[in-house]
């Protein structure tokens, strides 16, 4: 570790730099921690919290990241696009798999692979004639027109889960919809509670801001007062939350739940200075009835209502409505990168939310996935398996042991997504290594052969 004593700057931009320069020329090495806030603070005789902004700067930056208590850390550079646990989701990277199966250039694929969390492509509605009709009302625009077409904010607000919803905004997808939120809502060091098991791009997105993930429970009516309570009493600055077809277990959070979790943040002290951000990501295809805890806490609640469930994933488009404090910042933000979603894209999705031809397969869609969760749910609770009552495309399968059941299942042609990565530490979580993902909306047909499949790899031996 480099001396407290060995910076020179005494400004907090001043010593950002100097240590991203040591960073850049090889004098800080990847993974080697940086002197205390204090420490530097006492040998340069500046304040702590001037040294404390270029820790923050720095993280922002991406330069160094935080591990809490274990201190901060010089950020090595990352060579692949996918993040460690997004990498390990895939059951194509399964270890110890037999040879022709997974994904590989000499290899054969998976012939049924359901560790991808993605929709099915036939159930999504044409897209050719909502391109048809949206062409006519595209046109090139104006830099500085509304973010949002007209017609389709009146169309959001409409089908907004809450009445009188502040302000609404359209942005390019659900993460992306987190991630802002997350960048005006969270600082360097700040905690964020979270679901675990949850989405393992949200512990990305958490660590990428320099947060402290703060870890809810939950069970089949969705997170646990209780744990929220004990999550608020370390004064996290946001709660983020999938209200439906959570990622990965498949529960929808009751109403009655979500009027309990309002209750908790309204009495404990502090709770009504905390964001709420919620995921609907499955919001057109989820069974349970919409659910936000923005009834109770209007001020407090950004909410996230994702397509591409839905409508494709590659139309990259999400709603997100909260507070105008928040929801404003977001577009004044984003004002400077990408302006605003395209209004080619807007339009297309108006056409989808507004057209009979378009709307109707989408129902139908929610229709099937019901049924197919819930025809792979009780094949499994047959076979001694009790996955629940998953809503929308996935279900949460306990197992006797994680790998061995991944290495099985591809044995047997199937691809199943790991366990871990869907919780914040697989180190001391009890349901990480014990359990996998499983798109059951992928599965067609043959249920009670894919569940006999499942059971068997539930019920693996650990590997030698």
């Amino acid at each position: 570790m480099i001396p407290p004593d060995s910076f020179v700057e005494r400004t907090s931009a001043g010593l950002a730099a100097e240590i991203a320069r040591l960073v850049s020329d090889g004098t800080l090495a990847p993974g080697e921690r940086l002197p205390t806030v204090r420490d530097v603070a006492a040998a340069l005789g500046v304040s702590t919290g001037t040294v404390a902004s270029a820790w923050r700067a720095l993280a922002d930056a991406g330069v160094v990241f935080s591990r809490g208590r274990a201190g901060t850390f010089v950020r090595a550079e990352r060579r692949e696009w996918l993040s460690p646990r997004v990498e390990g989701m895939s059951a194509a990277r399964v270890s110890g798999a037999p040879r022709g199966l997974g994904a590989g250039r000499d290899v054969a694929a998976l012939r049924l692979d359901l560790s991808l969390g993605t929709p099915d492509p036939a159930m999504l509605p044409s897209i050719e004639r909502a391109l048809a009709l949206a062409r006519p009302r595209a046109d090139t625009g104006r830099y500085h027109d509304l973010p949002v077409l007209p017609d389709l904010y009146d169309v959001l607000r409409e089908q907004w889960p809450v009445r009188g919803v502040e302000e609404l905004t359209v942005v390019d997808g659900a993460l992306d919809g987190i991630s802002r939120t997350l960048d005006q809502v969270v600082r360097f060091g700040d905690r964020v509670a979270v679901e675990s098991p949850g989405f393992p791009y949200f512990f990305d997105l958490i660590e990428a801001a320099g947060a402290v993930p703060v870890t809810l429970e939950s069970d089949a009516d969705g997170v646990l007062p209780a744990s929220l309570a004990r999550a608020l009493a370390l004064g996290p600055s946001a709660v983020l939350l999938q209200p439906r077809a959570q990622n990965p277990t498949g529960v929808s959070m009751s109403s009655e739940r979500a009027r309990r979790l309002a209750n908790v943040l309204l009495s404990v002290p502090g709770g009504t200075r905390v964001t709420v951000i919620e995921d609907d990501h499955s919001a057109l295809i989820a069974s349970a009835p919409p659910v936000t805890l923005a009834l109770w806490l209007p001020a407090q609640v950004v909410h996230v209502r994702g397509f591409s469930k839905s409508h494709g994933p590659d139309l990259r488009i999400a709603a997100l409505g909260g507070p105008s404090a928040i929801v404003d910042r977001i577009v004044r933000r984003r004002m400077l990168g990408p302006g605003w979603t395209s209004r080619l894209l807007q339009s297309v999705l108006f056409e989808l939310l507004t057209d009979p031809r378009s709307t109707a397969p989408v129902r139908t869609a929610r229709l099937i996935y019901r049924d197919r969760l819930d025809r792979l749910a009780a094949a499994l609770r047959r076979l001694g398996i009790d996955v629940g009552d998953p809503d929308g495309i996935n279900l949460w399968m306990p197992v006797r042991d994680e790998r061995a059941a991944l290495v099985h299942a591809a044995a047997e042609g199937i691809g199943i997504a790991a366990g871990s990565p869907f919780v914040v530490d697989p180190e001391t979580s009890p349901s990480g290594g014990d359990r996998v993902r499983v798109t059951a909306g992928s599965v067609v047909e043959n249920v009670r052969l894919v569940a006999e499949a499942l059971a068997r790899a539930a019920s693996a031996a650990p590997l030698a």
